[in-house]
């Protein structure tokens, strides 16, 4: 069964690649769109919380010092897909919508004893929006209609290490790159229509580092502190822009710089607590300091954002068969958001449950579901509102890595 999923890859890397950018949030039309809020394997139902958590047989997207434990001779690989329904609304109308997307891809191995590394691929942001904005006419009581809508967003290919440096420290770096097309179509509605085509491509390197700290067990708890710090970086822009008058002449194809896209420094620190090896807490806590990067939009400014996560996991003490390791998960977390439009930042929460199903009881793969109920946006100030349902489906599988095989 493992064989068929690694001959799967390619087919895989494309649906990755051509579904990720699906998204139907007004909020994307700022930054560099929606940014990719699902984590690896059960992480999602624990509010995606996990900075601190250990996991020899999952792949820890939160911090890559989680590499370091996994164990010799095992290979990890982990493909996740999701699906939400949103319902979008001012307080005059209501629009619902439903989305799709492949959420990641990754591999995980040993290189060494206490030295792990990770290969993946994910949505770094999406964009998909359709508006129409009336402007007033310079001079006159009338105004004409500018329909806009975009699409694209940003992938991430990542290569991640994490090294046991102690028995309980371990250190982990990882380095990313960034890149993607953002396409904004605008439809200007004055005599003669102009129609304008911005094709924006973004791309960069991010640098982020990680630690894990376990201290001595006390009264069968063990705890372990995490951390991460991501590095500021740029990320350089390009744009092809083609105009068009509604006759189909073309009036002006351009290409030109665009301003470089300043991402933030980002620290995060976590704290997981295992307890009688059946129950785990976890409660993160990250902040971006966007006030201090260059980046402006012109809806709105940017400010400092902090996101609080808490998450559960339960395996039950006592049992045989599948049902005891069936692992059962809850989480919550809150975001303050990275934007403040007329005068209201634009937080969103999340209230997330799933379950681990165990696919085999000869090893540690597992099929990861969980669902979150959440909200993003106010209706307060003409601004929109987005209440969601979110499905998601994470497979995490375990396999033999360099193992030979027996001949009878």
């Amino acid at each position: 069964m493992f064989k068929k999923f690694i001959l799967s890859i390619p087919f895989l890397v494309s649906a990755v690649l051509l579904g990720q950018n699906d998204t139907s949030s007004p909020y994307s039309l700022y930054g560099l769109g929606v940014e990719n809020k699902t984590s690896f394997g059960g992480f999602t139902a624990m509010g995606n919380s996990g900075v601190g958590q250990i996991e020899a047989y999952q792949i820890n997207n939160l911090n890559p010092a989680n590499l370091a434990n996994i164990p010799l001779k095992s290979f990890l690989y982990e493909v996740g897909v999701n699906g939400t329904y949103s319902t979008i609304k001012t307080s005059d109308l209501s629009q619902n919508t439903t989305d799709f997307n492949f959420s990641h891809l990754a591999f995980a191995f040993p290189v060494i004893k206490n030295w792990g590394m990770s290969i993946g691929l994910v949505p770094y942001s999406k964009v998909g929006y359709d508006i129409d904005i009336e402007n007033p006419i310079e001079g006159s009581t009338s105004t004409f209609t500018t329909s806009i809508i975009g699409s694209g967003g940003l992938s991430k290919l990542y290569w991640g290490n994490g090294l046991k440096i102690h028995k309980n420290i371990s250190l982990g770096l990882e380095l990313s790159f960034l890149f993607g097309t953002i396409d904004q179509e605008s439809w200007v509605f004055t005599n003669p229509n102009v129609n304008i085509i911005d094709r924006n491509y973004y791309s960069g390197a991010k640098l982020k580092t990680g630690i894990h700290i376990t201290m001595p067990n006390i009264a069968n708890v063990k705890t372990t502190f995490g951390g991460t710090i991501e590095i500021p970086t740029s990320l350089s822009g390009t744009q092809n822009r083609v105009v068009y008058k509604s006759n189909g002449i073309l009036v002006e194809e351009d290409e030109n710089t665009l301003n470089n896209f300043e991402l933030p420094l980002a620290i995060t620190i976590g704290m997981s607590n295992k307890i009688n090896k059946h129950l785990t807490t976890n409660f993160d806590y990250k902040k971006l300091w966007w006030e201090n990067t260059n980046q402006y939009d012109n809806a709105g400014t940017y400010t400092n954002q902090s996101i609080y996560a808490l998450g559960v996991s339960y395996i039950p003490s006592k049992g045989y068969g599948f049902s005891s390791l069936i692992k059962y998960r809850l989480g919550i977390n809150y975001n303050t958001g990275f934007l403040n439009i007329s005068d209201q930042k634009i937080d969103s929460y999340s209230f997330s449950a799933g379950v681990g199903i165990p696919i085999s009881k000869l090893n540690a793969s597992s099929l990861n579901i969980s669902y979150s109920i959440g909200k993003e946006g106010t209706i307060s100030n003409n601004l929109i509102e987005e209440n969601f349902h979110k499905l998601t489906l994470n497979l995490s599988l375990v396999g033999k890595w360099f193992q030979k095989q027996k001949i009878f």
